[in-house]
Order: structure tokens, then sequence, then C-alpha cells
């Protein structure tokens, strides 16, 4: 089997960055984007098995949007809403993801997370 692809969707570099390290030293293929591109253009040509989205990617653009648009595509692609703010916990939108978490430097709980979203990819698979 091949190595699953997990897609990073984050407006900062830096956090883009880090995730791409870690989980690649972790044996995950990682492609990245900032938000600015569409999310169904980017999946289509990435073909994740996981996609981990921030919830704020810049002024104009909601990762809880991007969030439906790959749902009313597929609802089997695990979504993992990364934010640096818990407020998305009484947003209904934010239902639609399959995991939550907080932003940290200490990556042990994302990837916990890409560990049980990557089973559960495998399992409906």
């Amino acid at each position: 089997m091949s190595q699953p692809t997990v897609l990073v969707v984050d407006d900062e570099k830096h956090i883009r960055m880090l995730y791409q390290e870690e989980l690649e030293s972790e044996g995950y293929q990682v492609a990245t984007s900032d938000g600015a591109e569409d999310i169904l253009d980017v999946i289509d040509r990435v073909k994740p098995t996981i996609v981990i989205l921030d919830i704020k990617l810049g002024v104009n653009l909601s990762g809880l949007d991007l969030l439906q648009e790959i749902r009313s595509r597929d609802q089997n692609l695990p979504v993992i809403l990364s934010t640096a703010y818990d407020s998305f916990q009484h947003d209904l939108k934010s239902i639609a993801a399959d995991y939550y978490v907080m932003k940290s430097v200490d990556l042990t709980e994302l990837k916990s997370k890409v560990k049980m979203a990557l089973d559960k990819a495998r399992a409906t698979a």
C-alpha cells in the first residue's frame, strides 16, 4: 500500500512547514495549500487520504466554508479541523469535520488524530 497523503491547508506558511516536516517524519506524504486555490481543485490534484484544515484562512476565507465544499462532494474524506480558536465549537458547520485539534507546537494530538483519521479512511475504503 502506498503512503497515505495528508493535505495541510493553512494560510500560515510556518504552520504548513511545521506540519509537513513532522508528518513526513511519521512516514506520510504531505501536500500543502494556503487556501487561496479552489479546495476541490487541490483535492482533485493531490488526492489526499486526509485533510487538515485551518478554520481561519485569512480575511475572507473560512475553513468551515471549505469543509462544506469538501462534504458536498465527498462524505468519507476524513477532515481534521485545526485552529487556534475554540469558538469554532459553537459553529454548526464544524460538525461536518471528523476531528478537531487546537494548534500547538506539540503535535502529539495532531499526529494522534491523523492516525485515527487514517484508520477511519481505511475502514471506509
